[in-house]
């Protein structure tokens, strides 16, 4: 496919369906109870102008990305561009403008998490200047009590 103009604009809540349509045909994304309409509408609240989405000249979107911060770090979850629209440059597009948005509010560190066995993921994060943390390790738990 040509490279076609593409337009980034905020996620709002009316992007939902086709986002998490795209999440679901994109390899490396893991959905669960954290990614509901719900949970993604109190996520926006939260990080508001950060979330973004890639449009195609026909208004259908193409890629998406969830950016938010805690006031000291950045995090970018669900990165994903449709197959047919991968190569374009779009997903460093979103990561680009993400950054900028969080160091608008003064957060200089971001991190992502990835699955270890997405290598497709992994090159492009290293790609993009990202580096592998050898020395962390995630840990987490399900049901926190809240």
């Amino acid at each position: 496919m040509a490279p076609v103009p593409i337009t980034l604009h905020d996620l709002g809540l009316a992007d939902y369906p086709a986002v998490r349509a795209l999440w679901e045909q994109s390899e490396g994304v893991g959905l669960n109870e954290s990614d509901t309409l719900e949970a993604i509408a109190g996520f926006l609240q939260r990080n508001p102008g950060l979330s973004l989405v890639a449009t195609n000249p026909d208004a259908e979107i193409v890629g998406a990305v969830l950016c938010g911060h805690d006031g000291r770090r950045g995090y970018l979850h669900h990165l994903a561009v449709s197959r047919p629209y991968r190569g374009q440059g779009i997903g460093r597009r979103l990561v680009t403008e993400c950054l900028a948005r969080l160091r608008a509010q003064d957060i200089l560190k971001c991190n992502i998490f990835l699955y270890a066995d997405n290598a497709a993921g992994r090159a492009f994060w290293l790609r993009e200047g990202w580096a592998a943390r050898e020395d962390l390790v995630v840990l987490q738990r399900g049901n926190c009590g809240c």
